[in-house]
């Protein structure tokens, strides 16, 4: 069997956690930031774990990351 690529635009946007959940940044944070809110802002900053639809095709991307 051949090794697998990883997706490299994956590996730059998901990490796996050590309980195996897949986190991600939010979005909404790169430009247009004058009428977003200070607190608004803060928040967008922090990561989150990625929804459980999406976590099986992630993981995929990611082969030896698990």
């Amino acid at each position: 069997m051949p090794k697998l690529k990883t997706h490299s635009g994956a590996k730059k946007r998901f990490k796996i956690s050590a309980g195996g959940k897949v986190i991600r940044a939010h979005a909404f944070k790169s430009h247009i930031l004058n009428k977003k809110t200070t607190k608004r802002k803060r928040n967008l900053r922090k990561t989150v774990a990625a929804d459980v639809t999406n976590v099986a095709k992630v993981k995929r991307m990611l082969p030896y990351q698990q």
